[in-house]
């Protein structure tokens, strides 16, 4: 019973003295108390959320669909105009071909 109590008194100083680097840290591990830390890691408090300046200056929701539809008419007129290029262009070709057949008939 005693060899018990002495092998077992030395299994405790052996864990708590290893668990730290001194009989300090075992303290504070004990007793639960926190380390002290400095302040580079504290959080900044933010200011409250404030309206833009130029809140009232917004557009509205019409004038966004204006615009959107002001972009679609000038996408719509770009395409007028590069289809009716195409169509200049196959005419031209179709010209091309009657002059140079005129001129291999001559």
């Amino acid at each position: 019973m005693f060899k018990k109590k002495i092998i077992f008194i030395i299994l405790i100083a052996f864990a708590t003295t290893s668990c730290g680097e001194t009989l300090s840290s075992v303290k504070r591990g004990m007793t639960g108390e926190k380390n002290r830390s400095t302040d580079e890691f504290m959080i900044k408090k933010k200011d409250p959320l404030i309206l833009p300046p130029d809140f009232e200056k917004l557009p509205t929701p019409k004038e966004q669909m204006d615009a959107k539809e002001e972009a679609e008419s000038f996408k719509k007129i770009l395409k007028k105009n590069t289809t009716t290029e195409k169509t200049t262009s196959s005419t031209a070709t179709s010209t091309e071909e009657s002059i140079l057949e005129r001129i291999k008939k001559q």
